[in-house]
């Protein structure tokens, strides 16, 4: 019998000052990564949040229109909980976005706004785990990002961006870091962050009461705990967000 090996996850690279979080929907983070935006911000990093949609598609009891408003409420008050001033929406249509120039031109130009050295994402890949199929959305902002990250840096690709925003490239960016990777690679502890996750997830209780019919808090808890005590073995012994990192230079 061959014994199985399980690769050690790294510590996340730590020489860096400023980073960019682009996911398709309000809660994304905060299901994917928030104990780790929680301990950077607190080591006096910059995070910026850019939504691709305002969720208006994610919960079937609401009109859209009517909660679109409502979920861009609870993402940024999400926010303030680890740290998190700024968050941005560049309005594509929640459930139908499409992967292509449009998307990437918008990602591209957060990047050029915000100049970071991380951008972190979530899956791009087709399932969770192999088991559950992932969503469009996810797939195709992930996949959209990573690619940003290198259009951002070349001023011939979208040069409208310069002509018409005044955004010059921006070739700074060193890493892309995919949270809710099954393929993760680095890691951070969970534990000084943990419970801010706790509490910024359960700012989106409208959605989370729409989601489930446990307690809310004891539904966070239980979530976000076991998925950062499931990455223990991996790292130490310590609870641990995960994250896919490539780098970029």
């Amino acid at each position: 019998m061959t014994e199985q090996v399980t690769q050690q996850l790294e510590e996340m690279p730590g020489d860096w000052q400023r980073a960019l979080a682009v996911v398709a929907h309000p809660d994304d983070l905060e299901y994917g990564c928030a104990a780790a935006i929680a301990a950077w911000t607190d080591a006096g990093r910059e995070v910026v949040y850019v939504l691709a949609t305002r969720g208006e598609a994610g919960i079937d009891s609401i009109d859209p229109a009517e909660c679109a408003p409502l979920r861009e409420q609870e993402q940024r008050a999400s926010a303030a909980v680890v740290g998190v001033p700024t968050v941005e929406f560049l309005d594509h249509q929640d459930g139908v976005i499409e992967y292509g120039t449009r998307l990437r031109r918008d990602i591209a130009a957060a990047v050029r706004r915000h100049r970071p050295e991380l951008v972190i994402t979530l899956n791009h890949r087709d399932t969770w785990g192999g088991t559950f199929w992932n969503t469009p959305d996810h797939r195709a902002v992930g996949r959209a990002t990573l690619d940003a990250a290198g259009d951002a840096g070349n001023r011939w690709i979208f040069p409208e961006l310069i002509s018409e925003q005044g955004l010059e490239p921006w070739d700074g960016v060193r890493w892309v870091a995919v949270a809710g990777s099954t393929t993760p690679t680095h890691a951070v502890d969970a534990r000084p962050g943990l419970e801010r996750s706790v509490r910024s997830l359960l700012e989106h209780r409208m959605y989370i009461e729409g989601l489930t019919d446990k307690d809310p808090e004891e539904y966070c808890r239980g979530f976000l705990t076991g998925m950062a005590e499931a990455a223990a073995p991996r790292f130490g012994g310590r609870p641990a967000v995960t994250f896919e990192v490539f780098p970029r230079r």
